[in-house]
């Protein structure tokens, strides 16, 4: 059995859902989801259920037990009590970097990381996307807001702030990406497109009408207190091209953009440090500004 530790903001769930899948399908292995974490994780809901995936949740008796504590005396019982069977093999993301070894795993694991890379699922890509369908259709204004972006020469741009900007321990790490970048990343998507219409999906809209310069004829997709996130994530991802945030709901939002020649500018500074090697994160394909 392959099970993967679901935690995080959705982007983040479905990069674990994404490395998970691909390692049963490449192992025969049934999949599992653990959901412990999302039970008492309060900055963002379970998002996965948006989609059409049919992926079971582990029962406590599936799952690894917990890793004690060197001095407390559940592992003193564990390390004298008898040994019950063969543990469940967990498999530990080391490294912000793509890890080969992780897709050369055979047999049963327990995945625990965020594995932001889509060279951990690309020979999955069909069945990964087609898993990240909705699950259910959309409501009548995104519906609307849908048939406006396929009638168009469409651009999609996202602009993240929400906790980057209102949580200091999250703009020390992630910070934002700056109007003057977003309107290079702009210029850049837009080159040789036809009367392009601009689509701008934002946690912050009045912020990017102040800030940004933006083309006249650009509509803007304000975001709904209803939790359907995932459906605004699939009309970002029907544009003809994309800038996106540094930000993972707005990566999976270009990356389910199936046409291997989509246009996608993102920006070449993920992190606001220099901790995390990014260099798997970005797709070859995609441009980095």
């Amino acid at each position: 059995m392959i099970i993967s530790r679901i935690c995080g903001g959705l982007g983040n769930q479905m990069f674990q859902y994404a490395v998970g899948r691909r390692l049963a399908q490449a192992t025969g292995e049934p999949y599992r989801l653990d959901l412990t974490e999302m039970a008492t994780y309060r900055v963002h809901r379970y998002g996965l259920d948006q989609f059409a995936i049919a992926v079971p949740t582990a029962t406590p008796d599936e799952l690894p037990p917990p890793i004690p504590k060197p001095w407390s005396l559940a592992a003193l019982r564990a390390a004298l009590g008898p040994r019950r069977g063969t543990p469940m093999p967990r498999i530990v993301e080391r490294t912000f970097r793509f890890e080969p070894a992780v897709l050369a795993h055979t047999g049963p694991g327990h995945l625990t990381g965020f594995w932001q890379s889509e060279r951990y699922f690309a020979e999955s890509a069909a069945t990964i996307r087609a898993d990240f369908r909705l699950a259910a259709p959309l409501d009548a204004a995104r519906a609307a807001t849908l048939a406006q972006i396929e009638a168009s020469t469409s651009v999609s741009v996202h602009v993240r702030r929400g906790d980057y900007v209102t949580n200091p321990a999250a703009n020390a790490i992630h910070g934002t990406c700056s109007p003057e970048w977003y309107e290079a990343a702009i210029a850049r998507a837009v080159e040789g497109l036809a009367d392009p219409v601009i689509f701008v999906f934002s946690d912050d809209p009045a912020w990017v009408r102040a800030n940004l310069r933006l083309p006249a004829g650009t509509v803007f997709v304000d975001p709904r207190p209803d939790g359907r996130d995932a459906a605004d994530m699939t009309l970002m991802a029907a544009a003809e091209a994309h800038v996106i945030a540094n930000s993972t709901f707005s990566w999976w939002a270009a990356w389910l953009d199936p046409r291997p020649d989509a246009r996608v500018v993102a920006p070449a500074r993920w992190f606001a440090g220099a901790d995390h090697d990014t260099s798997d994160l970005i797709p070859a394909r995609w441009l980095r500004l």
